[in-house]
């Protein structure tokens, strides 16, 4: 990572920089406010350890200014204060987290591993296979601009194979996520909501979508296999 150290203690502020460096990680020191913020316009940071007791700006006025310019870089406060209200004084500032000194480098280390790791993605709500759309928000299924309307369970087989989609979900699987695993199922269950979900979102259409993985499970892909067309009988095969 570019981590920007904020201190003003010079034999803090080096041991941050070779115990950072040996981590593989690309550090800048700055030894009071105004130069770290002058450092935030030329180059771009991931990280930003701030020292609170600076000797001209303190580490809340950099970092009210730092999140006033929506600087994207993590802020990570260092500080000898542990008292409750500075810590959220501080990030209420726009920190992201607050260490006391005296600290352990595998904390700071955990720390910034903690705050620099990527957000997790939201799960889609929407999936599109061939020309056929599932909204899993408006529980609607269209295709070619037609709206199929399906019972809950045949959505529910139609969002569990569209969420895998082109992957195969086996027979296990499908009936444990859309029966609960329950003993009154009967074995053909399955195999008739899937029949049934056939018939309404893949006969009245030349392009099949569910496809039955033999011995294994069910998959939603389009099939484009064209039909064979026997031109001497005009029959389609």
């Amino acid at each position: 990572m570019r981590i920007l150290v904020i201190e003003d203690e010079p034999r803090m502020s080096a041991l941050l920089r070779k115990g950072l460096t040996e981590h593989g990680h690309n550090v800048t020191i700055a030894l009071d406010g105004a130069e770290g913020l002058k450092l935030t316009l030329d180059h771009e940071f991931d990280v930003i350890l701030l020292d609170v007791g600076l000797p001209d700006l303190s580490g809340y006025d950099v970092a009210q200014v730092l999140r006033e310019r929506q600087c994207p870089a993590s802020i990570l406060m260092l500080t000898a204060y542990n008292k409750e209200d500075q810590i959220v004084r501080g990030l209420n500032l726009g920190a992201d987290d607050y260490l006391t000194k005296p600290f352990s480098f595998p904390e700071l280390l955990a720390r910034l591993r903690a705050i620099t790791r990527p957000a997790t993605e939201p799960a889609p709500t929407t999936f599109a296979v061939a020309d056929m759309a599932v909204d899993l928000v408006q529980h609607k299924v269209t295709r070619q601009g037609q709206v199929i309307d399906l019972t809950r369970t045949e959505f529910l087989l139609l969002e569990l194979l569209a969420q895998n989609s082109p992957r195969v979900v086996s027979r296990t699987s499908l009936t444990e996520r859309i029966w609960g695993g329950s003993n009154e199922v009967s074995p053909g269950a399955l195999d008739v909501l899937v029949n049934s979900l056939r018939n309404k979102i893949d006969s009245p259409f030349t392009t099949k979508l569910v496809q039955t993985s033999r011995g294994t499970g069910y998959l939603l892909k389009a099939d484009l296999r064209q039909p064979h067309v026997n031109l001497r009988e005009n029959r389609i095969q």
